[in-house]
C-alpha cells in the first residue's frame, strides 16, 4: 500500500491496520496527519478488498490530540484562517466517518481531544483498562473542535455536558458505562480482542455491510419516511449481485457463505 508519513496502512486477509506512527509525539495530530487521512481514506474506500479497518496509535498511546505547537498557533491567526484550518480538520473526520467500512478503534493510554474525536469516527472502540479519556479544551480557553456533536450523538447531551464543560480525565470503565466504548478488555487482550472482532467481518458479506452502515449513518437525522426510502434505494443496490446470491444458497444450503465482495 501507499506510503504515509503520518500513518502505516498494512492489510491482511480482508483486514486493514491503520496505525498513526507519531509515537515521539505521544501520536498527536497535525494538519498533515489529517490531511494523509483523507488520503488514506480515499484509498480505503477504493479497495474492494479491504472489508474492515482496525485504527490504532503506535507505541503507549492512541492519542493525545490535536499537536500543542498547532493549538499555540491559533490566536495569532487571522479569523479566515483559524476558520480555514478548523474546517479542512473537521472534513477529514467527517470523511473518514463516512466510509462504507465497519472500522474499529484499538484504545490504549492517552485518548485525549481530537484523538478521542477521531476515535468516534469509528463504528466500534475497544479500550485497554489502562486507556485514560478526556477532553480538555476549555482548560486551554477553547471550546471542543471537529466535531462536539460526535459524542452528543454516542452519549447525549447530559454526559456531554459534564465531560467537555469540566473537562476531567475519566478511565475505560467509565468510558464503557456511559456507552463511548463497546468493549473494555485487559492490557495484554486488547490486541486479539480487536483483531477478533475485525475478524468477525470477514464471514459477513461486505456491500451488505457497507449499505447498511450507510443506512444507520443517513438515515439518523432523517425522517421516518425519508429514512424508510433511503432503505429501499439503496437495499436496491443489491440486486444482481453475487454476495447477495451466495447468501441466499448458502442459507438454504445450510452451508458456510464464500463471499467475494462483489
Amino acid at each position: 500500500m501507499t506510503d504515509y508519513r503520518h500513518w502505516n496502512l498494512a492489510a491482511t486477509d480482508h483486514i486493514a491496520t491503520l496505525t498513526l506512527c507519531r509515537a515521539a509525539a505521544k501520536n498527536s495530530i497535525v494538519p498533515e496527519t489529517l490531511a494523509e487521512l483523507r488520503a488514506i481514506t480515499a484509498q480505503l474506500a477504493a479497495d474492494r478488498d479491504t472489508w474492515a479497518v482496525i485504527v490504532q496509535g503506535d507505541g503507549d498511546h492512541f492519542s493525545t490530540g490535536v499537536d500543542v505547537g498547532v493549538i499555540g498557533r491559533m490566536p495569532s491567526q487571522s479569523e479566515a484562517e483559524y476558520r480555514a484550518g478548523l474546517r479542512a480538520m473537521q472534513n477529514a473526520l467527517d470523511e473518514f466517518e463516512a466510509l462504507e467500512k465497519p472500522t474499529i478503534a484499538k484504545l490504549r493510554g492517552f485518548c485525549i481531544g481530537g484523538g478521542l474525536l477521531l476515535a468516534l469516527c469509528c463504528d466500534f472502540r475497544i479500550a485497554s483498562q489502562k486507556t485514560y479519556f478526556s477532553l480538555p479544551e476549555v482548560k486551554i480557553g477553547l471550546a471542543v473542535v471537529m466535531g462536539t456533536q460526535r459524542l452528543t450523538r454516542v452519549i447525549g447531551a447530559a454526559a456531554t455536558k459534564e465531560l467537555i464543560l469540566l473537562g476531567d480525565r475519566f478511565d475505560a470503565e467509565t468510558a464503557h458505562r456511559l456507552g463511548l466504548v463497546h468493549r473494555v478488555v485487559p492490557a495484554a487482550a486488547l490486541d486479539e480482542a480487536a483483531l477478533a472482532f475485525a475478524d468477525r467481518f470477514r464471514r459477513l458479506p461486505p456491500r451488505t455491510i457497507a449499505i447498511a452502515k450507510r443506512i444507520i449513518d443517513r438515515g439518523a437525522p432523517l425522517s421516518l419516511r425519508e429514512s424508510q426510502n433511503l432503505e429501499i434505494d439503496a437495499q436496491a443496490e443489491l440486486l444482481g449481485s453475487s454476495d447477495l446470491r451466495e447468501a441466499i444458497a448458502s442459507y438454504t444450503e445450510r452451508r458456510a457463505p464464500r463471499y467475494t465482495g462483489q
